[in-house]
């Protein structure tokens, strides 16, 4: 596109700032510098006598106008001792550069890159149940019944209270909206999923099982969700609803339910696992929420298990290794599984019900536990591999998935959860009530 190289000038709270419509137009369309253009780029001048007079008025900040038109000339984000962050983001917002402002802060997410940015401590009391990154930088917490939201800023929003009912899960739905998932209390009916947003802690919607024509009342446990807009969950009844329900993102509608067969285990899940090449849904149920472990691969279009694992029947060694968590690896054709030894173990979706190959390569730790373990977790970002292990997360790489470097902060003991996404990690300590963000630095300004 043609830019014009025209001069602007701004009048911002009493002072004079001069730029040209080239640095405006780095702004982008949707920005407040962008709806002075035309729509071919062309700077709408107000109408005057002389350039000379040519002004626009904005009655904002002058301090935080400079740090932001110098971020628009340079693309560095630079905030004098005498600006508070905080009034940035506010007039960042204003002008719409808050996109400019993160890119400027922390750059694309990159495992081995890593640095920590801050310690976020909450206020809820006891070990916190789960950590989810948010589509833009942000967080949710979730503490016993309470869901504590944090936007990229690290500012905390109205908490979600559900009254006395056990949070088991939290997913995104977009950047303002997350569902809960609760536990059924006796004798209420309570429980089961619903949609609420980030901002206000409004109750959207709650989601229904129904069986036989019926709604019943239910426990909700591990989400995921599609790109298709669709939401998953696990679900204990009080009869005969265990398994997977899938609700409409959109209505909230229930459109299908797969209950688990004789023998199996899906409505007590640990963790679900949308996968969007192949379009199944991951369902683990592991110890020692159960005796055994049961992973399994679900295709709703034909409503049946298509791969399938347990370790029910496997003998019991001196060495025993107990899946603590998995994941889907779709690019690999794989399933990667991890034991309390952070030995992680490769089973082939081409085979079902194979063996798991465990791999001593990555062991970080070896001997007793602490008597309040915090058992592993695993993500897969960006073709690097996460792994938790007391108090630090270990990355692995490369088609072998070797170990390339570690993240430890130290502080508020081991890690019981952490989550990526918004180009951030978040890590949830168990012993004291705090969680680490991570962020990748930005590039050098060239």
């Amino acid at each position: 596109m043609k830019i014009p190289k025209d001069r602007v000038r701004f009048n911002v709270g009493g002072r004079i700032f001069e730029t040209t419509s080239t640095t405006l137009a780095n702004a982008g369309r949707n920005s407040f510098f962008g709806a002075l253009f035309s729509e071919n780029w062309t700077l709408n001048q107000p109408n005057t006598d002389s350039f000379s007079n040519c002004e626009f008025f904005i009655d904002r900040n002058p301090d935080c106008f400079s740090v932001l038109l110098d971020l628009l000339r340079t693309g560095d984000l630079n905030i004098p001792p005498n600006v508070s962050e905080r009034h940035i983001y506010r007039e960042a917002s204003f002008y719409g550069l808050l996109d400019h402002v993160r890119s400027a802060k922390w750059g694309q997410f990159d495992g081995n890159r890593l640095r920590h940015s801050s310690s976020v401590t909450g206020r809820a009391p006891g070990d916190g149940t789960a950590i989810r990154a948010g589509p833009d930088g942000g967080c949710c917490v979730a503490h016993g019944s309470v869901v504590h939201v944090y936007d990229w800023i690290m500012e905390e929003h109205p908490p979600l209270n559900l009254d006395y009912q056990r949070v088991n899960d939290v997913a995104w739905v977009d950047s303002e909206n997350i569902i809960i998932s609760a536990c059924e209390r006796l004798g209420r009916g309570d429980g089961g999923m619903g949609l609420f947003s980030k901002s206000t802690g409004e109750l959207r919607y709650k989601f229904q099982v129904c069986h036989d024509n019926q709604v019943k009342s239910f426990t909700a446990g591990a989400l995921s969700t599609s790109s298709d807009y669709k939401i998953f969950s696990s679900c204990k009844g009080r009869s005969n609803e265990y398994g997977v329900g899938v609700w409409d993102q959109v209505t909230g509608k229930q459109i299908d339910f797969l209950y688990e067969s004789p023998g199996w285990s899906l409505g007590d899940a640990d963790k679900l696992q949308w996968l969007n090449g192949s379009n199944c849904l991951l369902v683990a149920t592991l110890f020692p929420r159960k005796d055994n472990c049961y992973i399994s691969m679900l295709d709703f279009r034909d409503k049946r298990m298509v791969w399938s694992w347990s370790d029910f029947g496997a003998p019991i060694t001196v060495d025993e290794k107990r899946v603590r968590d998995a994941i889907a690896m779709e690019d690999s054709n794989a399933i990667c599984v991890v034991n309390e030894y952070e030995d992680l173990g490769f089973m082939d979706l081409r085979m079902n019900g194979g063996s798991v190959r465990w791999s001593s390569r990555s062991r970080m730790m070896k001997g007793k536990l602490s008597d309040e373990p915090c058992y592993p977790k695993l993500a897969l970002h960006g073709g690097q591999l996460f792994s938790s292990m007391d108090d630090c997360i270990s990355v692995f790489c490369g088609p072998d998935w070797v170990l390339t470097s570690r993240l430890r902060q130290g502080y508020g003991g081991s890690i019981c959860d952490f989550s990526i996404g918004g180009d951030r990690l978040f890590a949830l300590h168990s012993e004291e009530n705090v969680f680490d963000v991570w962020e990748t630095p930005p590039p050098p300004i060239s």
